[in-house]
């Protein structure tokens, strides 16, 4: 039995890295998981069958963050297919580059949409069965660049930024009901193999890292267990920086 036995999480952006490593992590502490991609059910199906090898239950669930009704839609599956759900992991994101001074409004509200708007009403579906049973643990990933900045990234970060609030606000108001609500910033994360076009031929490397070399998807997914798991107990809203020692401001 994990330490997670009995449990039940879902992890949004779960069809490849972070996401992906950190769903399969839940199930082998013993969490039945729900796996969601954007638009590829292949993807999310193979990690539901990944997950269940560790004698779990998984469910894929096709749903856009950036779509209200298929965000509820998912949150209602989720609580129908296993009456409860404990563990909410707010991963999925975009992460389009542009200079501010050409952004336009549809590409802020389609940054936001994911990002921010997503999160948002994905929690708001579930922390009311959370409040029922008195207990929940909720986590947002930000990234360490939203906290240093750069050059084509204000959108992204403006909406990430606002997940830090959104996050110290939900820990405050909803911790008398055992609901504990943190952000893990990831440094520099080698996904170079799975998405070489979010680099554009200039891979990132160790160069600044004290630890002196990037970070693993598996390292960000011990971070999650840490984070929703009971030895966590006194952290709620905090950041947590993942970054090998890299300064972030």
């Amino acid at each position: 039995m994990g330490t997670l036995a009995g449990k039940v999480a879902l992890v949004t952006g779960s069809g490849r890295n972070i996401g992906r490593a950190t769903a399969l992590k839940l199930a082998e502490a013993g969490a039945h998981v729900v796996v969601n991609a954007r638009t590829n059910e292949a993807e999310a199906a193979a990690v539901a069958r990944e997950a269940e090898r560790f004698g779990v239950r998984a469910l894929p669930v096709i749903a856009d963050l950036a779509a209200q009704d298929q965000v509820e839609a998912m949150a209602a599956r989720a609580l129908s297919t296993f009456g409860r759900v404990d563990i909410l992991i707010n991963n999925a994101a975009i992460r389009p580059h542009k200079p501010f001074t050409e952004a336009t409004t549809q590409d802020w509200e389609t940054v936001r949409g994911v990002v921010l708007d997503g999160a948002v009403h994905l929690t708001r579906a579930l922390i009311g069965p959370m409040v029922r049973n008195r207990h929940g643990r909720i986590l947002f990933f930000v990234g360490d660049g939203s906290f240093i900045g750069g050059h084509g990234r204000a959108l992204v970060s403006a909406a990430k930024m606002g997940l830090v609030g959104f996050a110290r606000a939900l820990a405050s108001e909803f911790a008398e009901h055992d609901i504990r609500v943190n952000v893990v910033s990831p440094g520099v994360i080698d996904t170079r193999r799975d998405n070489p076009e979010w680099y554009q031929g200039r891979p990132p490397n160790a160069a600044g890292i004290p630890l002196g070399r990037q970070g693993t998807v598996q390292e960000i997914a011990a971070t999650c267990l840490f984070l929703v798991g009971d030895d966590s107990g006194f952290i709620t809203g905090q950041t947590i920086h993942v970054n090998g020692g890299s300064a972030f401001y």
